[in-house]
């Protein structure tokens, strides 16, 4: 006899309104950073122009004009892209083989992998900056995607390897047994079958290259800088312009936003690969 669980009115009211509330909880910054970016610098700090104000578009126009938003927005998407292929063409193979062929120390392996999350970005800060000046790579894209690729290899490979682990093996040992070599197996069985997951995992390795602040800051100057450096910059003595930094900060996130957006069918999908069997 199946046992039904009955719902009762109010709870069919209340957990829509505290869903509701949770969600304008966590979207009211966006919501207040948008809002101030059509603010001048001087109204975003008025108390009496926090929502009656004359909107203006300087701050988007001073951006792309006075500050090469685009230079900027260019260098984020080419590290982020070129970052996230790489540590993909690592992760991969690098996940595969510790999902189909475990040895006694793969364990230790991922979780020494996850244990480089734990080192704190500025006890490596100065060696960093000194190697990469004397090695002439200091502001070139090729140390932030080499960088990049490497904070978040242990991410990818620990959500590979899930992914991958609920793949059947009796599939890639057929493959064998017909004759396909490694490379074959990779390419034309195992991303197939986890392709939902691969997609999510290069989603959010992406995502996480974009927002990366830390070391795009200070691993730049010019020629590499990303969106990180541009609203970094607009910070001076005379305190924060926030008027200018909502709106840098707005168009910064809002291709991330978008993208997520058209992506979520996929990020749904690797999120919640392998849960019904």
């Amino acid at each position: 006899m199946a046992i039904v669980a009955q719902t009762t009115k109010f709870s069919k009211i209340a957990w829509p309104v505290l869903a509701w509330m949770v969600g304008l909880l966590f979207f009211f910054p966006i919501f207040w950073m948008v809002l101030t970016s059509f603010k001048t610098d001087a109204d975003a700090v008025k108390p009496e122009y926090l929502f009656w104000f004359k909107p203006t578009l300087d701050n988007y126009l001073n951006m792309t004009e006075n500050y090469d938003y685009w230079r900027f927005a260019r260098n984020s998407v080419i590290t982020s892209v070129f970052a996230t292929v790489f540590t993909l063409f690592v992760g991969i193979p690098a996940a595969y083989a510790m999902a189909f062929n475990p040895s006694r120390a793969t364990k230790d392996v991922l979780m020494w992998m996850l244990s480089t999350k734990m080192l704190p970005a500025a006890a490596v800060l100065y060696p960093m900056t000194f190697l990469t000046k004397s090695l002439g790579l200091f502001d070139t894209h090729f140390l932030i995607i080499m960088v990049l690729s490497l904070i978040n290899l242990p991410i990818v490979v620990w959500m590979l390897f899930t992914y991958f682990k609920e793949i059947p093996k009796d599939i890639i040992e057929a493959g064998k047994m017909d004759g396909v070599d490694t490379l074959g197996e990779i390419k034309e069985i195992l991303v197939p079958l986890a392709w939902g997951g691969i997609a999510s995992t290069a989603l959010l390795c992406f995502i996480f290259c974009w927002n990366e602040a830390y070391w795009t800051v200070r691993l730049t100057t010019t020629e590499a800088a990303t969106l990180s450096k541009l609203i970094e910059g607009n910070r001076a003595p005379e305190g924060l312009f926030f008027g200018r930094l909502s709106a840098v900060s707005t168009a910064a996130v809002g291709p991330i936003v978008v993208l997520g957006w058209f992506c979520q069918k996929q990020l749904v999908q690797g999120l919640t690969f392998g849960a019904v069997k």
